[in-house]
Formats: C-alpha cells, structure tokens, sequence
C-alpha cells in the first residue's frame, strides 16, 4: 500500500527542463522550483541543439525557455521546438520585456512569458497556471492590453507606410531582431534601421515595443 502512494506521488510530479545559456540563471531557477515539492528538475540545456536532443530523453511536462538561447536565438527557437515537439508546454523565461515579445510568443506557441525580473512566487504561479492548462502574463500586461483594447486609435497610420515599410513592420512585429529582419527580407542591417527609422517618424512611435503592441494589434505579423 505504501510503495503504491508513493509511485502515485511520482506521477502527480511536473518535469521540467530548464533552457538557458546562463548557469548562474538556471541555479536561480531551479533554486525556485525546488521550494516546491510536486516539481521535479529533470533536465537542463545551455543551447538549442542540446534542449532538441534533451527532450525525448527526459520527456519533460514542461520547457523554460529563454528567448535568447544560443543556436535558434528569439522567437524562431520558440516556432522550431513547437514544431518538433508541438504537445510540450514552453514558458518563455526573458530578460526582454514582456511588451516586447510577451503577445507575440504565445502566438508563436508558448504557454506564458515571464521576466527574469519578476519575483519567485511569479514564476511558481506561472508553471501551475501552464500546467493547469492556461496561459499566463502578468496582470501589468494584461492591463496593457485591456487599455489598447478600449482606447483604439482613431485611423491605422499604417496605411502611409511604403510596401517595403510595411514588409519591415511586420517582420519586426513578430519579434524578431534587426539581423533575423535581415536574413529574412534579404537586406542590410543598416537598410532596416533606415526603415525602421521611417516607421518609427510616420507612425509616431518611438520603440521597437510600441512597434509590436501596433503590429499584435492590428495583425501585421509575420
């Protein structure tokens, strides 16, 4: 009777791989998780390569993310672990801020985003919100989106933007970086800083996280 509560306990256990280049931020982490008895570290992964064979190894519940993890750097190693392994639960873990990439990544597949600024409890109350089969964001966040939501602007200035212009936007609303916008329109870095540039004065905005709560917003993404 008790060896079968205790394989029972076992099975109720949450595993989790921790993806991220920094050893001093996956200790953090797994300092964290350890405080909570029904989650288990079963893994961990400083690139993208390693997590890719890691997973069907330690058959994890759940991967923390980083976005900047050597190898598949920003959302494109979010869309490739997906696609390779599309019933895992990913929650980003960034140091980018969530105005940034948050939205963008859970349509990019991951469950919850979370800063590595945010405090311990945050992260527990985000992996049981995943793995209750939700997704998370900060309520600062959501409040961000609820304003957007009832204080729309009056006019899309995006209709001014050249094709070129609105090619840029959208690649750059979907998160990624200056060289991956690069890479994927086939022109210089300094070409999309020229564009972005152009963006930035006809639409008013100021920052790259501006630019991408517009693109989410009126989905002219990627």
């Amino acid at each position: 009777m008790r060896s079968t509560h205790r394989k029972n306990m076992e099975t109720r256990l949450t595993r989790i791989v921790i993806a991220d280049d920094h050893a001093l931020i996956r200790e953090g982490v797994k300092k964290i998780i350890r405080s909570s008895k029904d989650l288990r570290i079963v893994g961990e992964a400083a690139g993208f390569e390693q997590l890719v064979e890691l997973v069907p190894a330690a058959a994890p519940d759940l991967v923390i993310l980083d976005l900047s993890l050597p190898g598949y750097e920003g959302l494109a190693g979010l869309v490739e672990l997906k696609k390779n392994f599309p019933a895992l639960r990913v929650l980003i873990l960034s140091m980018f801020p969530e105005e940034q990439y948050a939205v963008a990544a859970l349509r990019g597949g991951a469950a919850g985003y979370v800063t590595k600024a945010m405090a311990a409890e945050e992260l527990i109350l985000a992996i049981r919100r995943v793995m209750g089969g939700g997704s998370y964001i900060s309520e600062h966040l959501a409040g961000l989106l609820v304003m957007d939501a009832v204080n729309p602007q009056q006019q899309a200035v995006h209709e001014a933007l050249t094709k070129r212009e609105l090619d840029v936007l959208r690649v750059i609303g979907s998160g990624r970086q200056v060289k991956q916008v690069s890479a994927e329109l086939g022109i210089s870095v300094s070409s999309v800083n020229t564009y972005r540039a152009r963006i930035f004065r006809k639409m008013g905005l100021a920052s790259n996280a501006a630019l991408i709560r517009y693109a989410l917003k009126y989905g002219l993404v990627a």
